[in-house]
């Protein structure tokens, strides 16, 4: 689905951006009326949007404009491409849930009083919705609730390519509901599982640590929590590749990944830990059985299968 141009008030268009006014330009003795909708383009920016962006139109006149009487041009040609809200109304997507988990902390075992409740899950869409000229949402988002329901196609897109919180979202033992699609799904789940875990889960990890190390160079304090779960996706990433699953539950290592939350463990203790558990990886995967690539095909059938039931 074709996204809205979201107004950032504190976001400065740069220089060269073409735009299309929202509102006419009044002319004088020497230059033209301008109609809204006119094309031109930003030839000097403000220092913020209190003020004016200057504009320049084909024929070189020129033209002072606040941000809200701007609209970039490529975005402006996507309006009435969008999917109007009266369509999600009509079709209340929420009713197309067919499958609904609970994951984060509580799935893990690692949740305390003021743990929130984090719901995962898919929604499949009615086919006159994918058959339109809007498309589909790819996914439905409820932040206040901690919600999060990807459509269908997207959902298996994300798992083929190893995606730590979509694969969870198949073996996470809470599950609130799942239709029969959902079941079957979940009954071939280790079509999903492959070798791309290891550079997935891997590159992940090391990206995020850079940054952690960026945060106590810059501003001397560790996201101990983030530390923490980047150290549970080692471990899990271990045991995907030994064993052929995804582990949720993380009750071996419980008492370790909590003193790590609570800053208790020193950061180069918990670093040495990260470092061990790469080694660790990469002997796993110079043996792991898991085939280099999941099962498109099968992944692919359990698409159309699901989409015919639509129709």
């Amino acid at each position: 689905m074709l996204e809205q141009e979201s107004f950032n008030p504190n976001l400065i268009l740069p220089v060269g951006t073409q735009v299309v006014t929202r509102v006419a330009i009044k002319g004088t003795h020497s230059k033209p009326d301008r109609q809204a909708g006119a094309v031109g383009a930003i030839v000097r920016t403000p220092t913020d949007n209190a003020h004016t962006y200057r504009i320049r139109f084909a024929d070189g006149d020129e033209a002072s404009l606040r941000r809200e009487q701007l609209s970039i041009r490529k975005q402006w040609q996507k309006q009435g491409l969008q999917l109007p809200e009266a369509v999600l109304a009509d079709f209340n997507l929420y009713d197309k849930i067919i499958y609904r988990c609970i994951v984060g902390s509580r799935a893990f075992g690692l949740d305390d009083r003021d743990s929130d409740i984090d719901r995962r899950g898919i929604y499949l869409p009615p086919a006159e919705m994918h058959w339109s000229l809007y498309g589909v949402p790819e996914q439905l988002e409820n932040n206040q609730t901690e919600e999060c329901y990807w459509e269908l196609q997207k959902f298996l897109t994300l798992a083929l390519k190893a995606n730590p919180n979509v694969l969870e979202c198949l073996y996470t033992p809470l599950v609130e509901m799942a239709a029969p699609l959902a079941e079957e799904l979940l009954a071939q789940r280790e079509i999903f599982l492959s070798k791309l875990v290891y550079q997935t889960y891997n590159g992940y990890v090391m990206s995020q640590f850079k940054k952690l190390e960026q945060d106590i160079r810059t501003k001397g304090e560790i996201r101990w929590k983030h530390a923490m779960h980047l150290i549970r996706l080692l471990l899990s990433g271990i045991t995907v590749l030994q064993e052929g699953i995804v582990p949720v539950r993380v009750e071996q290592y419980r008492e370790q990944l909590l003193a790590i939350r609570r800053g208790d463990m020193p950061w180069s203790e918990v670093n040495q830990w990260r470092l061990r558990l790469h080694a660790d990886f990469d002997r796993t995967f110079a043996n792991t059985r898991l085939p280099e690539r999941p099962d498109y095909a099968k992944a692919n059938a359990f698409l159309i299968k699901a989409r015919r039931e639509m129709v």
